[in-house]
């Protein structure tokens, strides 16, 4: 079989492997979801469920690579293990949230700005800020765009689909990033390898599970960049010159394309991924400069070849670069093109937040767990590897560049703000995992050559270890699968059947707003604190949840300041006109909490470098200001529901 014919293959089973993890982790959903479980954090029920389709998952693993082991059927053993991968994350994360319809953290939290987000693209496919009517997007929308095309085909409301769709997404990026593995390494070490990653990731990253996606898939296609830039060579050969026929082609487009989804889906992740880029480009550059270097050579040969080989490597980045941004455009063009038409911009503060975790480096391999060892494994055969083997030299150099971007991040905190590097544990985690698992390989032949024929019980060892690691996923993510049952979700009801929050009075609300004002949601501009509603239906924010989350061409602190204002009004003629000269496209219906003094809003304000964030104040509006035929004044629970006519 020729190389085209290769690689169309490749593809094809990368294909056929989303499609069957798409179908098992929506059938296993659909049948979670059949039976009416115990809430989590009241029962043990759904844990030990778990943990037997997790011990089930490890030995559909096993059973592969003892097929492939036994010269069986590629087919097959790829197979089992797309199966038991997404099996994997289902049943990790669809068991212990089986009795309830919302997602890790529920509505709470950053999840509240998440799902906000996934509901403005299940109301429509155009890109849109998820809060700001008439702005575009400045988070990626990518992740959420396909959520709200999924959604929209289930036939399910945005924060519904939130919890079938992270978890189906992570499945697909669990089956490609065993099959990236196993073409790489073979299904001996590739199994392995994608388990922990996997395990790692779910423990790590699922909260967030666009980050998630991007970290299961991202381990293995670093490996695939490094490819890209060195050229058509060995590791021990150097990289090669000839942009045009030096350059492997099909691993230049698979990085671009990678780095174009990641673009597409998380900004911070996509600028270490860039900075890792650069940070090889620049390892390959001084190892063509010193490695041309050769006395019997005369002077000019050797600048040649030098100029070659350092211009193949630059034109690979660059090409990788295009690729990437020309993917990316698909959803940053529209902020981009806000931009660069000078719209005012302000008050988007999405980099100041430092927590302690972010104000030291992550240094997993000396925590004494399962995660602990096998990256203190890791490190060690980085160090040991990262000159005679490709994928430790992409391993190692990835690490490398978590600990620089985490230094920047700590320096340019003297500056007033930060790079978020905490968030990047999830990256040095896996990438230390998979490194770790290859150690152990290393470990294990040196063994057996040792020991004689041991392999039955390392690899007994190494199942267990995975099903320990495995099972403690759901004790790990406790709080947010707990935090999943006590919120309020989008049908008024708690999934641990306690009594549920003022948030109960969300669906009255909605039906209150349309009889009133008789245009759908997504016409409307609301102006609230409880943004948990924002969240449900896709009514537009007059203002964001914190300017962490907000647009910069929102300018939440202008806005702040209009709201204050506002709130000064002792008339509903002054108010009225107050509205009416505002900048920005003014609320047409308020949510208030009632209280004793009046109307009010509990709003957030930017007070970075402090930790927590975020400082709660509130602004109090008189009732007599909305006494007037023009606006209709409701009372619902503790909220009044102002909707000017």
């Amino acid at each position: 079989m020729g190389i085209p014919a290769r690689r169309a293959r490749d593809v094809g089973e990368l294909v056929v492997g989303a499609i069957v993890a798409v179908l098992i982790a929506y059938l296993g959903l659909k049948i979670i979801g059949a039976v009416d479980w115990p809430a989590f954090n009241s029962s043990n029920v759904s844990r030990a469920l778990t943990t037997v389709g997790q011990v089930v998952a490890v030995a559909l693993l096993v059973i592969a690579v003892i097929l492939h082991r036994g010269g069986r059927a590629r087919w097959l053993t790829s197979l089992l293990s797309v199966v038991a991968s997404a099996g994997l994350v289902t049943v990790t994360l669809g068991m212990p949230l089986g009795a309830t319809k919302l997602y890790l953290f529920g509505l709470s939290v950053d999840q509240e700005f998440r799902t906000e987000y996934l509901t403005r693209m299940t109301s429509s496919p155009r890109l849109a800020d998820m809060t700001y009517i008439d702005l575009p997007p400045y988070y990626p929308a990518g992740w959420f765009w396909w959520g709200g095309r999924f959604a929209d085909v289930e036939g399910l409301p945005g924060w519904e689909a939130y919890k079938p769709w992270a978890i189906i997404s992570m499945s697909v990026a669990a089956a490609v990033g065993i099959l990236l593995w196993t073409r790489m390494v073979g299904a001996n070490r590739g199994i392995p390898i994608a388990l922990a990653v996997t395990t790692i990731t779910l423990m790590y990253a699922s909260p967030e599970p666009y980050a998630a996606v991007l970290v299961m898939i991202g381990t293995p296609m670093l490996i695939t960049l490094l490819c890209a830039l060195r050229g058509r060579s060995r590791i021990a050969d150097g990289p090669v010159g000839g942009f045009r026929r030096g350059t492997s082609w099909p691993a230049v487009v698979a990085a671009g394309a990678f780095f174009g989804l990641s673009a597409t889906f998380y900004t911070l992740y996509t600028g270490l991924f860039a900075l890792t880029a650069a940070l090889m480009a620049l390892y390959l550059i001084g190892q063509a400069w010193f490695g041309a270097s050769n006395k019997a050579v005369p002077d000019q040969a050797v600048s040649a070849r030098r100029r070659s080989t350092i211009g193949a490597i630059i034109g690979r980045l660059v090409s990788v670069g295009a690729i990437a941004g020309l993917i990316a455009l698909l959803v940053w063009a529209p902020y981009l093109w806000s931009r660069v038409r000078s719209e005012p911009a302000s008050g988007g503060t999405a980099e100041h937040y430092l927590p302690e975790r972010g104000s030291i480096l992550p240094l997993p391999f000396f925590h004494f767990t399962l995660v602990g060892i096998i990256t203190f494994i890791g490190l060690i055969w980085l160090l040991l590897r990262f000159r005679k083997r490709t994928i430790a030299l992409a391993l190692g150099l990835t690490v490398l560049t978590v600990y620089l971007f985490c230094l920047l991040s700590m320096l340019l905190t003297a500056a007033g703000t930060t790079l978020l590097s905490f968030r990047l544990d999830p990256i040095l985690d896996a990438t230390l995992g998979a490194a770790g698992v290859l150690g152990v390989a290393e470990v294990s032949r040196w063994a057996v050559g040792k020991f004689g024929d041991v392999r039955f019980a390392i690899g007994a060892v190494a199942a267990i270890s995975a099903i320990a690691l495995a099972q403690g996923v759901p004790g790990y993510l406790s709080t947010e699968i707990t935090t999943a049952y006590t919120d309020t979700d989008g049908y008024g009801k708690r999934a641990d059947q306690r009594p549920p929050g003022a948030e109960s009075y969300f669906p009255e609300i909605n039906r209150l707003i349309h009889r009133q004002t008789g245009r759908p949601a997504d016409q409307n501009v609301v102006l609230t604190a409880d943004y948990g509603f924002l969240s449900i239906y896709p009514y537009w924010g007059f203002q964001g949840l914190t300017s962490h989350y907000a647009n910069p061409l929102a300018q939440f602190d202008k806005r702040a300041a209009t709201i204050a204002r506002w709130s000064e009004s002792t008339t509903p003629d002054q108010m009225i006109r107050k509205l009416d000269r505002s900048p920005w496209k003014p609320p047409n219906v308020f949510l208030f909490r009632y209280g004793a003094d009046g109307y009010t809003l509990r709003l957030a304000k930017d007070v970075y470098p402090n930790d927590p964030n975020v400082s709660r104040y509130s602004v109090t509006f008189d009732p007599a200001v909305f006494a007037d035929p023009r606006f209709a004044v409701t009372e619902v629970g503790p909220f009044v529901v102002v909707v000017r006519r």
